[in-house]
């Protein structure tokens, strides 16, 4: 008896429809005349979904008591003794109860399997145990309910049922996921638009990386070799030279092209260690390869094309992006190059762009800066050259080559020179010189084997050797030192260009900027030092390292900008050629301070000038929205105080609640202005205490009629740590804006729950809503929305609401509320010790 196949409904977020489709699927099965029962089902009240089990064969369950409750389980062992072809097994991730056969529902998944029975089951992507710290960290919501990873990737087919977040909304609002006490707690914590968008596209990759499994499992059972472009996959090949960030931008924008690209670097290193790429250079290929999405590689390999061609198969890649070789004409007689030759052997199913670049045909570029000479290695293969190689040269040319004569043999030197001048420079060559002298006038210049020579063109032609030896020494000599040069003007420009870089970006602070003057010199210590005139001692303005000069004569090298500033150094003396770069540096620094300075100074004009924008705005609410309730206050008092008129009873009454209504208006609208005052500078300090929202929230009702509100916060909510006149002044303001736009016979819904570690308080309205754009205007002072009439507010509310949150260290958003209106969310930190997840929302567990 084989094992069974197992079929997984993966579902992006709770109510995408993985039920339904199971069901559909067992419909579609049985019309074949295929054995499938219903082993568990939950259909939650869904009318849709209760509707699809009609017409299946549905298995008793398992009653099981626990704690004077009996709970219904999957009955396993009625399963096993039907034996149906197919069993459908609902919420794979369940828990459960306690006494039940198995712990966990897929271990009973399991049994079945094992028993030859085929199951399809469902399973959300929440449910994932690796995904557990995920989904909290986006949902704020800990999944008590997982299933091992491997169980659902040991799947024979995965399905994956996937709705947009609007439409699924969409859905939840019509009520055909969750029931109407319920609706706007969900929508408002876990189903939230950015929550369903990041499960969505966590399935999504999940569902993506075990395709290629699958993929992979395939092209290896089969052994296919060849290239499947079922995804991009393009390889960035690197030499560590700087066209390497030109390839890699070229690569990200080829992947961008085709959907779900992706962007692989590699750099090939010998394999005995030695490579001319730069590690700087890498590091910041590396780092931009990862900004862009991609991964970055390091392969060993002798040969770089079979290496690089062996990487981009092995990984299933569809194009390799390669730079224009930076060879010389002439370096071409000694191969046609690593791009020609990946070209070349890529095949049929691979392709190949070759891109150009500044560095093309430029040579394979100047060392790094601060490489002495021509390097240990090649001074000792010129030693080696220049006095081993006329000793082998002479035991040839004496023993097989007698008669050659002796201005081939002069020539056969000359070129043992040369060598030694190529490889070691003028030391090593002007030593093969005049061994080679003394070697030529020994053994083959006549009379042989004493140091006299009889023929004066024989000497002739010794000097003109001696001399053409000389001469290329110091020309190769001289290369070296030039080379030597340039490398560090080199990394001068590099230093520069950098500093050019941070001046056009504005990005670099004093901190980093001596940083960085303590990291390219090798020093202990920079400080820039500051003082405002001739008389004044110095002052350290900023430090990196550690014992940092107080005065410029403390430090090993310093540096005056002008009059007043100088940069200090302290651990070695600098050499004189290094004074000019450091001279950048401080002059950058000087500009970075002035900055700074100017920043702050820019912040406090725009202080200012946000103060007297505060200041107009309140002259032009005292002329009008404070002038109103005093009018009516003055007009009831003097109708009171009249001695013309016999008032009644009933119309004193009602001036005096004029008075009182005024006078309330009033000292609402003052208090708004004092808070804003406060808040403006920044005299507001809260006072944080463990705090039930119960206890709050209702007396910030007092002010707005019984009937337009409905509260509903939960006995097991956890206590907030807030501020109480600050929280019920910021909800009073809040709750009275939700009223006065809300259309009558539909009253404000002030809900409370807890999400992860915080307590959120939801004010929903069915007023008109407020557009997108809007939304974050309105929390600024003096802001009416829309064509609210004059005297309804100075428009204060809100923007008091917002800073009084904020100064508990909350936070205050507005979102649409579904089926029309607005919702603001006051989200507010909960006391540690309450376990996250608790309150009355639904979570994914309440499917």
């Amino acid at each position: 008896m084989g094992r069974g196949k197992l079929r997984i409904y993966l579902g992006a977020a709770p109510g995408v429809g993985k039920t339904y489709a199971m069901l559909s699927e067992a419909h579609r099965r049985v019309e074949r005349g295929t054995d499938c029962v219903v082993a568990f089902v939950e259909h939650h009240d869904r009318p849709r979904t209760e509707v699809m089990l009609h017409g299946l064969e549905q298995l008793p369950r398992a009653e099981i008591p626990y704690r004077n409750t009996v709970f219904t389980e999957m009955d396993v062992d009625a399963v096993l003794a039907r034996k149906p072809a197919v069993a459908l097994v609902d919420e794979l991730a369940h828990t459960n109860v306690p006494g039940s056969r198995n712990a966990k529902r897929w271990q009973d998944v399991e049994e079945l399997l094992a028993a030859g029975i085929d199951v399809i089951s469902t399973v959300n992507i929440q449910h994932l145990e690796s995904l557990g710290d995920v989904v909290e960290a986006i949902t704020g919501v800990r999944q008590q309910e997982t299933v091992p990873d491997e169980v659902v990737r040991r799947a024979d087919q995965i399905e994956l049922v996937d709705m947009s977040p609007q439409a699924l909304r969409r859905r939840m609002a019509h009520g055909n996921v969750y029931k109407p006490d319920k609706l706007d707690a969900a929508l408002s914590n876990y189903f939230r638009p950015g929550n369903l968008t990041a499960l969505r596209e966590l399935a999504l990759l999940w569902t993506a990386d075990r395709v290629d499994e699958y993929l992979q499992e395939y092209r290896t059972e089969h052994r296919v070799s060849k290239i499947w472009g079922s995804r991009e996959r393009i390889v960035v090949g690197l030499t560590g030279g700087p066209e390497g960030r030109t390839l890699i931008r070229r690569a990200a924008r080829l992947a961008e092209k085709g959907a779900g690209g992706e962007v692989l670097a590699v750099y090939i290193a010998r394999s005995d260690g030695l490579t001319a790429a730069s590690p700087k250079e890498l590091a910041v290929q590396r780092t931009l390869v990862e900004d862009l999405g991609g991964t970055f590689h390091h392969v060993i390999g002798d040969d770089i094309p079979s290496a690089l061609l062996e990487f981009a198969r092995g990984v299933n890649a569809t194009q390799i992006v390669l730079g224009v070789s930076r060879r010389r004409s002439w370096q071409y007689v000694f191969g046609p190059g690593v791009s020609a030759t990946v070209a070349r052997e890529s095949g049929p199913d691979l392709d190949v762009h070759i891109v150009t670049h500044d560095q093309a045909a430029k040579g394979g570029g100047l060392p790094a800066a601060g490489r002495p000479g021509l390097g240990r290695s090649r001074t000792v293969w010129g030693w080696v050259v220049g006095l081993v190689g006329p000793v082998l040269l002479t035991l040839l040319l004496s023993g097989a080559l007698p008669d050659l004569g002796l201005a081939n043999d002069v020539l056969l030197f000359l070129t043992l020179t040369v060598a030694a001048a190529l490889l070691g420079g003028l030391r090593p060559a002007l030593a093969s010189a005049a061994f080679g002298t003394l070697l030529l006038n020994w053994f083959f210049t006549p009379p042989i084997h004493k140091l006299t020579i009889a023929d004066p063109l024989n000497i002739v032609a010794l000097v003109i050797f001696v001399g053409v030896a000389i001469a290329v020494a110091s020309v190769v000599d001289l290369a070296a030192r030039r080379t030597h040069q340039a490398a560090r003007l080199r990394a001068e420009a590099e230093t520069l260009s950098f500093l050019a870089g941070s001046v056009l970006r504005g990005e670099t602070s004093l901190e980093a900027l001596l940083e960085r003057v303590r990291e390219t010199f090798s020093v202990d210590s920079v400080a820039l030092l500051e003082r405002r005139d001739e008389n004044e001692p110095w002052t350290c303005v900023v430090a990196q390292g550690d014992r940092p000069a107080d005065r410029p004569e403390d430090a090993d090298v310093d540096i005056p900008v002008g009059d007043h500033l100088a940069l200090a150094l302290r651990g070695r003396v600098l050499p004189a050629e290094d004074r000019r770069v450091l001279g950048a540096f401080a002059a950058q620094a000087a500009v970075v301070l002035d900055r700074q300075r100017l920043v702050g100074e820019a912040e406090e004009a725009r202080r200012l000038a946000e103060g007297n924008k505060i200041r107009t705005s309140l002259l032009a609410a005292v002329s009008h929205d404070l002038r109103t309730p005093l009018a009516g206050i003055k007009a009831s008092v003097s109708s009171l105080r009249a001695e013309d008129v016999d008032w009644s009873v009933e119309d004193q009454a009602e001036l005096l609640a004029n008075i009182e209504e005024g006078a309330d208006r009033l000292d609402h609208l003052v208090g708004n202005l004092l808070d804003v005052s406060r808040l403006e500078t920044g005299t507001v300090t809260a006072v944080l205490r463990e705090t039930d929202l119960d206890e709050v929230v209702p007396m910030a009702l007092v002010g707005v009629p019984d009937d337009s509100v409905e509260l509903d916060i939960p006995e097991t909510l956890p206590m907030a740590v807030v501020d109480r006149g600050l929280l019920e002044r910021a909800v009073a303001n809040i709750v009275e804006n939700a009223v006065k736009y809300s259309p009558d016979g539909a009253p404000v819904l002030v809900a409370a729950s807890a999400v992860a570690d915080r307590v959120e308080l939801r004010v929903v309205d069915r007023g008109p809503g407020v557009p997108d754009e809007a939304k974050d205007r309105i929390f600024g002072a003096f802001q009416r929305y829309g064509d609210a009439p004059r005297g309804a507010g100075v428009g204060l509310g809100l923007a008091v609401a917002r800073g009084f949150v904020e100064a508990m260290g909350g936070t205050v958003t507005a979102e649409d509320t579904p089926g029309g209106g607005l919702t603001m969310s006051i989200s507010l930190p909960r006391k540690t010790a309450a376990v996250p997840g608790t309150g009355d929302h639904p979570g994914p567990g309440d499917r």
